[in-house]
């Protein structure tokens, strides 16, 4: 190959991870689990006796609790829009008693490899980070 040629299609490689890396995310379609958060600048990691996962369709999600030898229990599920670097979530259901069924909250979303991460301030004022690992 010639000099100019190698010039191009290295050019047009560059051209092309440049504009794959601008894809805009539309949906946090997948199953993920949680790996721990910061609240109030407190660091968590994720519960050992059990875990829990967000399955993520479309437009909506639902949270579930996984015990090691138990049927998984869904306690939270939702709608949920994206929007360039922002995450709209509303609970529409919850296990326990929550004050943010019907509320929407407003998150800064990031997906790095396969890990989602959720950053917002809550309606009570806590300010939350959490950390989601894609499972499928």
């Amino acid at each position: 190959m010639n000099f100019i040629k190698i010039c191009k299609i290295g050019s047009l490689v560059i051209l092309s991870l440049v504009l794959l890396s601008f894809q805009q995310v539309t949906s946090l379609k997948g199953t993920w689990e949680y790996c721990g958060d910061v609240f109030n600048g407190k660091t968590e990691g994720a519960p050992t006796e059990y875990s829990l996962q967000r399955k993520y369709t479309k437009t909506n999600f639902e949270s579930f609790l996984l015990e090691k030898g138990q049927r998984a229990e869904k306690y939270e599920a939702g709608d949920y829009t994206v929007n360039a670097d922002t995450c709209l979530e509303t609970q529409t259901f919850s296990l326990q008693e929550s004050k943010l069924v019907g509320i929407t909250v407003h998150y800064a979303y990031s997906i790095r490899n396969d890990t989602l991460t959720l950053t917002g301030t809550l309606p009570s004022g806590g300010v939350t980070k959490e950390f989601w690992k894609k499972v499928k």
